[in-house]
């Protein structure tokens, strides 16, 4: 379900989803950290620490990082990254062209979405044209 949000939001055919010429994934952490009182617990911090980095290193021509969710946010954005998640999406624009905060598109957070209309109306057609720009379609 996440994924096809995702794609959906992005504006993409599975096919050039797919392409890892096109796009590539990476979590935040690289094991499931468990589950907590309201979900998944939150990525381990030397997972981050530990891999990022290196596989950021072999990704030198990416043109857009999605930051997926508020740990990636919290991650790459560091000091630049508002109090909330609303917040740092809402101003997305600010971390252009490197960034692009999103919230994440599984399932759990359509009361997210149904609060904050603004997301599908204003950002959503921005993020697909950017995307449609760079993958040149």
């Amino acid at each position: 379900m996440s994924g096809k949000r995702l794609r959906n939001w992005l504006g993409v055919t599975d096919e050039a989803f797919y392409n890892a010429k096109n796009i590539a994934l990476s979590p935040m952490g690289f094991c499931y950290p468990g589950k907590g009182k309201s979900g998944d617990l939150p990525p381990r911090k030397e997972c981050a620490e530990a891999w990022h980095e290196q596989l950021m290193s072999k990704m030198q021509e990416a043109k857009l990082v999605l930051l997926v969710g508020q740990y990636a946010q919290k991650y790459y954005l560091q000091e630049k990254a508002k109090k909330t998640l609303t917040e740092t999406v809402s101003n997305y624009e600010s971390y252009l062209p490197k960034y692009f905060p999103l919230p994440h598109p599984q399932p759990r957070n359509r009361f997210w979405l149904s609060k904050n209309p603004w997301f599908e109306e204003e950002v959503l057609p921005k993020l697909k044209a950017e995307v449609s720009r760079l993958l040149g379609s």
